[in-house]
This record gives structure tokens, C-alpha cells and sequence, in this order.
């Protein structure tokens, strides 16, 4: 683990309020704190350099510290199950779908008390089963695999009566090239029988006060039953759906019920009820999913499956450590707790927004959040390796996520058994969402390789230069209050890659702009994909990759439809709201990351947009190129390009301003706009980014760069370039009350 790291309760804190942040210190020690406002997040020297501004607080200082551990591994936390006086025999059942048979034994289900553990579990050898009890241990195996990816009843029984400890397997469809079928039995000491109250565990095993032995796959309806008949009889009950006979339940867990919860529920007499922990995938297809129906809320019971991962990660649940009460005299702004102890460093990064919004600026950054967390520790192999020269000569955090898998990962990314990762937390280290790190090899030898935070702080660090005041807000608090927190600025900035969004923030967005609001898109492939938040706020964000897109993993069949709130996943443009008829331009082409200059079009010289020609004589003009330089990519237009598109929704009356056509091989349409394996047309009308001006009613506007490298071009020779120009006009006649008049009527 990081020698000292942490995360905030929340992305965002008002003047005045309070935020909690969770500190680990590994092995445990003093830690020392401060706090900074952060101008510019780029420890690249031969860039505008980090800049920050010291903001002494009480947090300030020496403390102790300990360590927290981390806990990957989802399962169902059952706290109490009474099992009963233990004079008949006890059974555990479950429906499962593996999915790594050779990752040794995984517990499928339980039971925990009174110094007894009684487990039925799935290993390379097919179903187990495990009796531990007076320091002796009794197992059991199938000794015949089961095929990976099917589903499978399995079940174990301890009989007092006979001494006996049993287990059984069965597939639901059975293969015709061998036989999965199997039974085992195996003589039990007297003293071994589980009763009484203890705790069960679905998908882990609680044992000695550990948890452990994380299943992966998917399990539908677990039971434990206090039956006479035999195994296969139980099996057969399994198979069919039919409810067990009441007298003789213990528990029961339903799974297509409280699906978008962490509830899960027992509808036996019991009622032991159960909670799950870091974020198993619900509404998953289960054994009697029929093809017939795609939408979990249509048919419940044929999703009455839960995937579980040994690496998934939900709430870390650590203590908190420090509380900082903001002053009322902070500006708004981005901020970061520098944490350090000898053997290292690391900062966290969260935004003080006004107290009261817009009394500050009447200008707002939104700091894309919702793609900070999505992305949060996206693990890409050998990326630290790669990074620790330049990080040890710019003295710039020298960790990523691969060298440090441990704080989980990011939904780009898989699970071990090979799905992809469709659950996202703030609650947890992101060690790739903080300042003064790059997180890539830039091709060009002089530029940052940024991203995210860091690189969004061009934009703040611009504006702060030019002394144009601005405040921030978050995607997360957008979510919150909708188009009355963005009505209360004049124009409203985006960060580098505002990529998901829920309902929410884009139907907040839309109102804003229906408005008369200014908006200024300053990244490349945003408001692409749809996001579910947790029904207990948006620290935690789920997404189904349905259909098309840009994307490493896709939805399996049936299961597009998140499980937090039912609604259908995948691209906004697939769901009828294109990001063009939005913003006027939509992710069309990705690249290496590399950048390519813009030229100027004939519309620069349309009098709509004169304010933008202000200081670029010679340059705004038909032709006149810009953007040469960068400091991601080396030029402005790279790695994720937008354009405009009439036929999905951009503006008839917008102005595209300037474009780049991309030529560099590596840049190829996205999935969406093929229809076949042929080009969907030239590539001067796919491979480009169209810098794009329209006005929208009520005297508004929205200005759009449509590229991911766009502002990595601000900085360059210290903000004196024609970019950073461009941007400072921009910005200053979106700032000014003056109307946009609909086009012909100024």
C-alpha cells in the first residue's frame, strides 16, 4: 500500500462547511498535513510548472496516523441467522454461474457460530464443501469440474442422525460430452453439528473474524433448509423454483427482490434478511432468464442473479481521520490536502464551492466528476514503469493504478474472471485523480502527458492569470440541485473529457441552455455515456455498456438495464439525445494521443463571432492555422475528436469556425458512425475536430472545441498564444450581459 493516502467524503464543500477526509498510513505513524488552493496541477517544468498557494488552516500539521486496511471482495453480509437447537439436518443450497474455476476454492455460502463453520463452496474439482469445528476441519469434493460460464445447482448437508457430511452437484443443462453430475458423502465427529444464532456469508466466508475465499460468478437463490431429504431430491427442489416446505426453511434469499438496494432479502419465516458489500453487479440474468425479456423491472424473477467479484470495491469504509471546517474566506476554487510522511507523499484533491453560488463570479468551471470517478484508478499494465524517470526527474508523484491494484479499479478496466467492471466508488484511494502527476508518456519529448485534474487546471490556471474570476462546481453537485445551481452563473466552462452524465446533469444542462445560459465545451468525446447513481447518492455510479461505442467490455445479453435505477445503459446519442444537439458537436474519431493544429474556416470572418478575432489579426483569419504547439500531444486537436453533425442534431445555424482533419494513421472512425466494416465516408468528413459557435434561445450561447487535447494548447509559451487568446475573448464575451441575438435578428 502508499506509504500515506486517502479520499473525501465528496467531491465538493461550501464556504463555511465541513469535509471529512479517511487517511491510511501504512504500517501506521504520524502523518503531516497542509492544505493548498491549486492553480496549475502540471509538474512538467518545461510547462507552466505546479503552481499552488498555501492556505493555513487548523488541519494544518503533525498527526497520528493509522493504517486501514482495504478489502476487496464483494459477498452478502448475513449478520444473523438462528440455525435452530441442531437436532436435524442442516442443508446449504445455491444456483451458480462460475466463473473462475481455477482460482481454488470459493465460498458459495456460510454459516458462522458458536466456534462452528459450516461452508458450501465451488473449487477446480467442481461444488465443496467445509466443516470446520474444534480446530478440525472435514472437507469435501465433487471431483468433477463444472463448466465454467453455465448454471449449476450445488448443495451440502450435515445429518446429526447419520454422522454424515454430504454434497451434490447437478447441471441445469447437462453436457453431452461427460457427466457433471456428482455425489459425495464423508463420515462427521458427533461434536460438529452447527446451532444456535451465528452469521452467514453469501459468495465469502467469514471465519476467525476474516473474510475471505471470494466467490466469482453469479448465484441465485441461496437456501438453507432443515430437511430430511436426501440430496438429489434437494437439488431437484433447487432446480425447479419450487419454495421449500415453510416448516422446514431457515432462510431463503430472493434475489430479483430491492435489486436497485444493497438490501437483499430472506423470504423465509426468519426473515434474515442480508446486505450487500462493495458492489456486486444486481440485475443480473439468472437460471430461468428466458431471452424473452431484456428489462429487469419487466420480469424480476428472471433476474434473480447477483455477480459477484473477488476484486470488486465499494465504500472502503475507513474512520475518518481529519475535518476541515472551510472558511467563509476561501476563495472558490480547487484545493488539495497535502498528506506526507518520510517514506512518502500523496494529496487529495476536492473543490470549495461559495457559499452562495454566483455571489462570487458570475462565471463557473464544472469540474467533471462524475468522470474523475468513473476513470478512478484505471489500471493500465506497466504504466508506473513507464512513468518513473520523467516523475523522478520532475519530482512528480511517481505512482499509477497498475503498481498499486489494491484500491481496486476502474470501469475500464476487467474483473479478474474477464467481465468488465460496471460499478465505480469515490469511497476508496483513486491514486490517478490528483495533482502534481502525469499519467502518460506524452510523444511529444517537451510535453505532460496530463489528464484529468491536472490537466483541467489549464483552464482555471488561464483564467486566474487573466483575472477573470470564476467559481467552481461539480458534476455531483449539478446531479443535486439541476439548472438552478447553473443558473446562477452567466456562463458555465466544462472540464477536459466531461464524458458521463446522468439525467440529471444533462437534463440540467439542457435547461440552462434553453435558458439563455453560456456554455463552453472545452474537451472532446463529452456527454457520451449514460450513468446510474446509487440510490443513496452518487458516491458510487454504475454503467452498462449496451450497444455501440467506444468501450473495452460490452453488456452481456439481458443485462443493459442498470440495476440502481432500471433505466436502459449505453450512448446518449443511442438513447435519442446526441451530444450534437446538445453542444453542436459529438465524439466522431480516436487516435493515439497525439496533437495536430487547427486551421481557420471561411465562418471566422462571420461578424457573430468578431469578439473572437480580438488580438488575432493575422492568425482568426480563412486559412490562418493555430494550435501547432501543446503540451499534450504536441497540438491542439488530438486523442478524442467531435464534430458537427446536422443529421444529429447540430444547429443549422452554427458556425464551424475552424476544424483539423487528423491524417496520423491511428485515427479511426468510432463504432457508431460505422454501419459495416467500410468507412462511412471521407475522412476530411469523419477524422476532424470542429471548433463550433451557435446562439441558443433566450440570448444565449454555446461555444464547443471538440477535442480531448485542446487545452494542453493554453499554456503554451506562458499563455501567450493564440489558443489561450482565443479562450480569454471567448470567455469574456460569454461573461458579458450583452445578448446573443438569434442569427439575423442582431
Amino acid at each position: 500500500m502508499l506509504p500515506v493516502t486517502g479520499y473525501a467524503d465528496r467531491w465538493s464543500v461550501r464556504q463555511g462547511e465541513t469535509i471529512r477526509f479517511m487517511i491510511s498510513v501504512a504500517g501506521g505513524g504520524a502523518y503531516r498535513a497542509r492544505v493548498a488552493r491549486i492553480l496549475c496541477g502540471d509538474p512538467n517544468p518545461a510547462g507552466p510548472g505546479y503552481r499552488e498557494v498555501p492556505v493555513p488552516c487548523a488541519a494544518e500539521g503533525e498527526h497520528a496516523g493509522v493504517e486501514q486496511p482495504i478489502r476487496l471482495g464483494s459477498c452478502v453480509d448475513v449478520p444473523a441467522l438462528d440455525l435452530g437447537a441442531g437436532a436435524a439436518p442442516v442443508a446449504l443450497l445455491a444456483t451458480i454461474w462460475p466463473t473462475r474455476p481455477d482460482a481454488g476454492e470459493q465460498a458459495v455460502l456460510s454459516w458462522s457460530g458458536g466456534g462452528v463453520t459450516l461452508t458450501l463452496g465451488f473449487g477446480p474439482e467442481g461444488a465443496t464443501c467445509r466443516l470446520e469445528a474444534a480446530g478440525r476441519t472435514v472437507s469435501l469434493t465433487a471431483e468433477t469440474p463444472l463448466t465454467e460460464r453455465c448454471w449449476h445447482d450445488i448443495a451440502c448437508r450435515i445429518d446429526p442422525a447419520r454422522g454424515m457430511l454430504e454434497l451434490a452437484q447437478a447441471p441445469r443443462r447437462p453436457r453431452l460430452d461427460r457427466e457433471e453430475r456428482a455425489e459425495r458423502a464423508v463420515a462427521i465427529p458427533a461434536d460438529s453439528m452447527p446451532a444456535g444464532l451465528g452469521a452467514a456469508t453469501i459468495a465469502a466466508r467469514r471465519h476467525g473474524g476474516q473474510v475471505d475465499r471470494h466467490f466469482d460468478g453469479k448465484i441465485a437463490r441461496p437456501r438453507i433448509l432443515c430437511s430430511q431429504a436426501g440430496l438429489l431430491s434437494l437439488l431437484h427442489l433447487q432446480a425447479s423454483g419450487a419454495a421449500p416446505v415453510p416448516a422446514e426453511t431457515v432462510a431463503d434469499w430472493d434475489f430479483s427482490l430491492g435489486i436497485p438496494t444493497d438490501t437483499v432479502a430472506d423470504i423465509g419465516p426468519g426473515r434474515w434478511h442480508g446486505r450487500c458489500v462493495n458492489l456486486p453487479m444486481r440485475a443480473m440474468t439468472g437460471p430461468g432468464w428466458s431471452g424473452a425479456v431484456h428489462r429487469w423491472t419487466e420480469s424480476p424473477r428472471e433476474y434473480d442473479a447477483i455477480h459477484f467479484h473477488a476484486d470488486d470495491i465499494g465504500d472502503a469504509g475507513w474512520t475518518p481521520s481529519l475535518t476541515l471546517a472551510v472558511p467563509e474566506d476561501w476563495p472558490s476554487g480547487v484545493y488539495a490536502l497535502h498528506l506526507e510522511t518520510d517514506a512518502g507523499r500523496d494529496n487529495i484533491v476536492f473543490y470549495v464551492r461559495a457559499r452562495v453560488p454566483g455571489r462570487q463570479a458570475r462565471v463557473a468551471f464544472l469540474a467533471p466528476t462524475f468522470s474523475y470517478t468513473i476513470y478512478g484508478q484505471f489500471v493500465r499494465p506497466g504504466r508506473q514503469r513507464e512513468i518513473a524517470a520523467r516523475a523522478a526527474a520532475w519530482g512528480s508523484l511517481p505512482q499509477a493504478p497498475d503498481g498499486h491494484p489494491e484500491y481496486g479499479l476502474s470501469t475500464y478496466n476487467f474483473h479478474a474472471d474477464g467481465s468488465g467492471v460496471a460499478m465505480a466508488s469515490m469511497r476508496r484511494p483513486m491514486i490517478d485523480k490528483r495533482v502534481g502527476q502525469f499519467h502518460l508518456m506524452d510523444p511529444d519529448p517537451a510535453g505532460s502527458g496530463t489528464y484529468w485534474i491536472a490537466a483541467d487546471s489549464y483552464i482555471t490556471d488561464l483564467l486566474d492569470r487573466r483575472g477573470i474570476g470564476f467559481e467552481v462546481i461539480t458534476d455531483h453537485d449539478v446531479h443535486a440541485e439541476g439548472a438552478a445551481l447553473l443558473s446562477r452563473y452567466d456562463v458555465v466552462l466544462t472540464g477536459q473529457h466531461p464524458e458521463y452524465h446522468s439525467v440529471e446533469t444533462l437534463d440540467a444542462i439542457a435547461t440552462y441552455l434553453e435558458t439563455g445560459g453560456r456554455f463552453v465545451y472545452f474537451g472532446g468525446n463529452g456527454f457520451y455515456w449514460r450513468v446510474a447513481p446509487h440510490p443513496d447518492g452518487p458516491w458510487a455510479l454504475e454503467v452498462r455498456r449496451a450497444e455501440g461505442g467506444i468501450r473495452l467490455w460490452e453488456a452481456l445479453p439481458g443485462e443493459s438495464y442498470h440495476a440502481f435505477d432500471g433505466s436502459y445503459g449505453g450512448l446518449w446519442r443511442r438513447l435519442g439525445r446526441p451530444p450534437q444537439a446538445l453542444v453542436g458537436v459529438g465524439f466522431s474519431s480516436q487516435g493515439v494521443y497525439k496533437g495536430f493544429p487547427y486551421t481557420f474556416a471561411d465562418a471566422v470572418l462571420d461578424p457573430r463571432v468578431a469578439f473572437l478575432r480580438e488580438g488575432l489579426e493575422g492568425v482568426a483569419v480563412p486559412g490562418g492555422v493555430f494550435g501547432e504547439r501543446g503540451l499534450m500531444g504536441g497540438g491542439a486537436a488530438g486523442h478524442e475528436l467531435d464534430r458537427a453533425d446536422v443529421t444529429l442534431g447540430t444547429p443549422r445555424h452554427a458556425l464551424v469556425i475552424a476544424s483539423a482533419v487528423v491524417e496520423d494513421p491511428s485515427y479511426q472512425p468510432v463504432n457508431e458512425e460505422r454501419r459495416d466494416h467500410t468507412w462511412p465516408g471521407p475522412r476530411e468528413e469523419i477524422i476532424r475536430s470542429d471548433l463550433t459557435f451557435f446562439e441558443t434561445p433566450n440570448e444565449g450561447a454555446v461555444f464547443s472545441v471538440g477535442s480531448m487535447n485542446f487545452i494542453g494548447a493554453l499554456p503554451v509559451d506562458g499563455y501567450a498564444n493564440p489558443v489561450a487568446r482565443l479562450v480569454e475573448n471567448l470567455v469574456r464575451r460569454f461573461a458579458d450581459p450583452t445578448p446573443f441575438p438569434p442569427p439575423g435578428r442582431g
